[in-house]
């Protein structure tokens, strides 16, 4: 197991953009900027044996800055925060204030307002280079900032075994109460030369989903998943029984016990061989498949669009902030948040 930092050259901020890199003793591959906690590269090997990198994104950092690239910007492999996914109208009140957000998404706030932790220079707190080698990033969110309340320290480690997987472990605090509700919004695709997502195989371990308005915010109402084409219980091709001009946007409630971390999601790419599992123990998965993804001159000078990559986002369920019968998405000072996630990558035998 190895770690390394590498300067990109790059300040931001007055802040120094460092590139770290996991290494297993397998040849597994994990390229992290301490910008917006992006990952980068995730270069396994396939049943073939070849190594075969897993993620979209770009050859070089200066591709995550580029205009064209912000404009029609997709979060590729960055941290979401502080609060993932929609908030119905920007707006929500904890202890009787009401807060209004940014609104970046319609009438709504999509992933934290115009400038959330994906964005922003994380501190490198700590690295660890042993059996299994990991680097602790570190973000202060000052109160008021995308008019959020109290001064919020988020804690993220990303840890890489040689089981290769990939650990995702958050912690936060706040000196007074907030919402927050932390995802990576990973873009993975498993077939050697990318492309369309549609074949690949997914299962997902929810009986219900959350009900969306017309502008994908959740109404608080669980739907099942059965005899819809929703219904992800037993592996189906992506694209069997989807719209194929609209794909997947939806958020799965996973049959599970709240905290336990157990295994939400399992994707299979028959020409790779390669599978990923994804466990967490977020009470939610949301599923997209890439529907507005449109970047020019990714990896390779590949052009990424709609349906070239699907994402398995864990977290609270979107707008809980505004729906107090979900799990509460409100900190206090008294408490300590945790989340785990695990990207496991293994070969189809």
């Amino acid at each position: 197991m190895s770690v390394q930092q590498i300067p990109t050259g790059k300040i931001i901020d007055g802040e120094e953009v460092i590139a770290i890199e996991l290494t297993n003793s397998k040849g597994t591959y994990v390229k992290i900027f301490n910008y917006g906690a992006i990952i980068n590269q995730f270069v396994v090997k396939n049943a073939k044996g070849e190594k075969q990198d897993i993620v979209l994104g770009f050859d070089t950092f200066d591709g995550y800055l580029n205009p064209a690239y912000l404009a029609k910007y997709p979060y590729l492999g960055a941290i979401i925060g502080r609060y993932a996914n929609r908030i119905k109208n920007g707006k929500f009140s904890i202890d009787d204030k009401t807060y209004q957000l940014a609104q970046n998404a319609g009438e709504n706030t999509l992933h934290g307002g115009l400038v959330g932790f994906d964005k922003k220079v994380w501190d490198i707190v700590e690295i660890m280079d042993g059996p299994q080698s990991s680097v602790t990033l570190q973000y202060e969110s000052v109160d008021g900032e995308e008019n959020f309340p109290g001064n919020l320290i988020v804690d993220l480690t990303f840890e890489l075994t040689e089981n290769d997987e990939l650990i995702l472990s958050y912690e936060a605090e706040t000196d007074q109460a907030t919402a927050i509700n932390l995802t990576h919004h990973g873009y993975f695709n498993l077939a050697p030369e990318g492309g369309n997502v549609k074949n690949h195989k997914q299962q997902i371990f929810a009986s219900h989903y959350l009900e969306q308005d017309d502008n994908y915010s959740v109404t608080g109402k669980l739907i099942p998943v059965e005899g819809t084409p929703l219904d992800f219980t037993k592996p189906k091709a992506i694209g069997q029984d989807w719209n194929k001009d609209e794909g997947y946007d939806q958020t799965f409630v996973l049959d599970k016990i709240y905290g336990d971390l157990s295994l939400a999601s399992k994707t299979i790419e028959e020409e790779s061989g390669l599978i990923l599992s994804v466990y967490t123990t977020e009470p939610v998965a949301h599923l997209y498949t890439a529907k507005y993804l449109e970047v020019k001159n990714g990896k390779g000078g590949r052009d990424y669009g709609s349906f070239g990559a699907f994402c398995v986002e864990t977290q609270h369920h979107p707008n809980a902030v505004n729906i107090p019968e979900f799990p509460s998405t409100i900190l206090r000072p008294e408490d300590l948040y945790t989340q785990t996630t695990i990207y496991k990558v293994s070969l189809n035998k």
